[in-house]
């Protein structure tokens, strides 16, 4: 069942009743200037608060029928079942509003008492066709942005596979090096190679940030089978961030690009450290004053872009490169 055809969300219903309270307040100008009886201030309100009752058990009844009925049942009775709770929507809230205000004297009510019942029955199936229309409304809006969401997920897929090629071809080049030089440490390299690529396959472009670190661990580990554990990892206590959400791939490219420029022979230190609303890798390996953008780096600021998630950025302090994802929303 597709949840797309049952979602109105509170910013929906909110449109929907000042709608409602301005769709009565309009008709209670009609009304005002029809009579001059009705010419009073109790006329705009009785008109406008029924308008708002409506809307009121609109979203009440339609929320219940949403949450814990239609799911329940046929497609088939939808339409059924939306028309008995519409109409209920404006029988009840109309009948709702004639018995609250009928405690007072109002001339509108003086005047509409004998043929009320018949009012609630014409504003419940008035209720019916307005509902029907803005649910064909509201549904085109869904659908509008389910195509959006799909349409991103395809851009987001294609700047994964730009990356999945690029890291095979490094780890690949670096197992045929090894092949008949250090069959043990081939070996080595490709079971690493193996596992890192059963956590890279999983299909979610946003993973938690506990599995991304793993993945960074596991690459390490195969770049350190090439580099004779030259490359020390370190990584900050992040317990209280490990269920955070972050781009596949995203602090594994940073260590990847600081490996690939910083690396000189001698011994580098990585450091991935965290704070309320940044990832920061840092390495003391070779400065790069105005390092390029290249596919890696690029490929990563487009999907925080189209994530909105934050952006990248990079400085150097205390004679190290640091690259900095910075979140827009705090861990």
């Amino acid at each position: 069942m597709n949840i797309v055809e049952l979602k109105i969300s509170p910013k929906d219903w909110l449109y929907i009743i000042i709608i409602g309270a301005f769709f009565g307040f309009f008709i209670s100008l009609c009304f005002y200037f029809l009579s001059y009886d009705l010419q009073n201030i109790s006329t705009i309100i009785f008109s406008t608060s029924t308008a708002i009752f409506i809307s009121l058990f609109a979203f009440f009844l339609i929320t219940i029928s949403n949450k814990f009925i239609l799911p329940k049942v046929k497609k088939k009775f939808w339409y059924l079942i939306s028309f008995i709770f519409s109409f209920l929507s404006g029988f009840v809230g109309f009948s709702f509003s004639f018995l609250l205000f009928s405690f007072g004297d109002l001339k509108i009510l003086n005047i509409i008492s004998p043929f009320w019942i018949y009012i609630s029955i014409t504003i419940g199936f008035l209720t019916f066709l307005v509902g029907l229309i803005l649910h064909q409304f509201i549904s085109m809006k869904y659908k509008n942005e389910e195509i959006k969401n799909q349409i991103l997920e395809t851009k987001l897929k294609a700047l994964e596979n730009e990356l999945n090629p690029h890291f095979l071809f490094n780890a690949l080049n670096s197992v045929s090096e090894l092949i008949y030089q250090e069959q043990k440490k081939a070996e080595n390299a490709v079971i690493q190679i193996s596992k890192f690529l059963r956590n890279a396959i999983n299909k979610e472009s946003l993973i938690t940030l506990e599995t991304e670190l793993s993945m960074v661990k596991t690459y390490v580990n195969i770049e350190n089978v090439r580099f004779d554990e030259k490359i020390v990892l370190k990584i900050d206590d992040f317990e209280e961030f490990k269920d955070i959400k972050v781009p596949k791939f995203s602090i594994q490219l940073l260590v990847e690009n600081a490996i690939k420029h910083g690396f000189t022979g001698a011994i580098i230190n990585i450091n991935i450290k965290f704070d309320k609303n940044s990832i920061i890798v840092i390495n003391d390996g070779k400065i790069t004053t105005n390092p390029k953008f290249g596919t890696g780096l690029s490929n990563l600021q487009k999907r925080l872009e189209l994530q909105k998630i934050g952006n990248l950025e990079f400085e150097i302090e205390d004679e190290k490169m640091k690259f900095i994802i910075k979140i827009k929303d705090k861990f």
